[in-house]
C-alpha cells in the first residue's frame, strides 16, 4: 500500500523548484518508494495565497512544501541569519554550511517553534530590483520608487534604508500589481523575474544581490516520523538527489537570464555598474541590528561579510 505524498509549491513550470519538485517524484519512482505522489506545482493559480504553504504542511494539509525562509523568520529568529543583508557572496560555500552543523542548528530550531521538519535548503536565488522607471544606480534613484516585497520585517527594512516605499503583497497578487503599476518596482532572483513574466512591465534590473534567498523544503513534523525506516530512507535519497538538481539549476539559470534578459532590451546594471558601496552603507545598520540579536557563532557560522 502507498502513502500519500501531497507536495505544495507556488511557481510554474519553468521554475527552479518545480524542476526540483519533478527530479524528487522521478527519484522516487525509480527507487520503487511506496508514495503516491501528488504534486500542486502553483498553488496560487488554484486561488491559494502561496504565503499559506507552511500553515498548510502544519496542519496536514500538505506533506511537504517549499516555501521562502523569510516567511518563517517572525517565529523562528535564528533564521534571520539568513537574511542579513549584503552577507553572502559564494552560494557555493552557503550550501556547504547549510549541509553541515549550521543547517542542522538552523532546522532544528525550526522544528522546536513550529510543527515542521526541514528536509533540505534550496537555493532561493540572489535577490535583485527590478522596476518600470528608471535605472537604479544609487540610493538617490530609490527615492519615491515603490517595491513590492514578501511578508518579511527585516526585508521591509532594508528597502526602506535604501530609500524605497516597500509594500507586501503575497506573490498571488504579485504579477498583476507589477503589470497594473500599483507597485513600481518588485525584488526576487532573477528566475521568478522571468518566470512570472514581470520582465515584459520591468524593464530596468539593477543585480543587487542585497538577500540571497533560500527556501526551505519542509515536511509535516508528525507525518515525517510516522514514515517507515525504509520509506524515509527513501524520500531522504530522492530529496538529495532534487536538491543537487535545483541548486544547478539556480546557478545556471543566474549566468543564462542575464543574456536573455538583454537580449530581450531589458537594462541589466552589473555591481559594477552601481554604487554598491552605498547601497552597503545604507543598510548597514539594519545589518549590524539583525546581527546584535542574533548568536555569534551562528553569524560566524554563516556570514560570509
Amino acid at each position: 500500500m502507498k502513502t500519500r505524498l501531497k507536495i505544495g509549491g507556488y511557481q510554474g513550470a519553468g521554475s527552479v523548484h518545480t524542476r526540483a519538485l519533478k527530479a524528487l517524484v522521478q527519484a522516487l519512482a525509480d527507487s520503487g518508494a511506496p508514495f503516491e505522489p501528488e504534486l500542486h506545482l502553483d498553488v496560487t493559480s488554484e486561488g491559494r495565497p502561496a504565503g499559506e504553504l507552511f500553515a498548510g504542511v502544519e496542519n496536514g494539509e500538505y506533506d511537504l512544501c517549499y516555501m521562502a525562509s523569510g516567511y518563517l523568520s517572525a517565529r523562528v529568529p535564528s533564521l534571520g541569519v539568513l537574511d542579513v543583508p549584503f552577507s553572502i557572496a559564494d552560494r557555493n560555500q552557503a550550501y556547504k554550511v547549510l549541509d553541515g552543523d549550521v543547517g542542522r542548528r538552523l532546522s532544528a530550531d525550526v522544528r522546536a517553534a513550529t510543527s515542521l521538519e526541514v528536509l533540505s535548503f534550496w537555493d532561493n536565488g540572489f535577490r535583485h530590483v527590478t522596476n518600470c522607471k528608471r535605472d537604479i544606480r544609487t540610493t538617490e534613484d530609490c527615492d519615491g520608487i515603490v517595491v513590492r516585497t514578501l511578508n518579511n520585517q527585516t526585508y521591509v527594512d532594508v528597502l526602506k534604508a535604501l530609500g524605497f516605499e516597500p509594500v507586501i503583497t503575497d506573490v498571488k497578487d504579485m504579477v498583476e500589481r507589477v503589470q497594473n503599476g500599483t507597485v513600481d518596482a518588485q525584488e526576487n532572483p532573477l528566475t521568478n523575474l522571468v518566470n512570472f513574466g514581470m520582465h515584459q512591465y520591468h524593464r530596468h534590473v539593477s543585480m543587487t544581490g542585497h538577500i540571497f534567498g533560500l527556501a526551505l523544503l519542509v515536511a509535516n513534523g508528525d507525518w515525517w516520523t510516522s514514515l517507515p525506516e525504509d520509506a524515509r530512507n527513501k524520500l531522504i535519497a530522492a530529496i538529495e538527489a532534487a536538491t543537487a538538481v535545483q541548486r544547478q539549476a539556480s546557478i545556471d539559470d543566474d549566468s543564462a537570464l542575464v543574456k536573455f534578459l538583454r537580449e530581450d532590451g531589458v537594462t541589466v546594471l552589473m555591481p559594477e555598474d552601481m554604487d554598491m558601496a552605498g547601497f552597503r552603507a545604507a543598510a548597514a545598520d539594519v545589518s549590524a541590528g539583525l546581527r546584535k540579536g542574533l548568536p555569534a557563532d551562528l553569524c560566524a557560522g554563516y556570514l560570509q561579510a
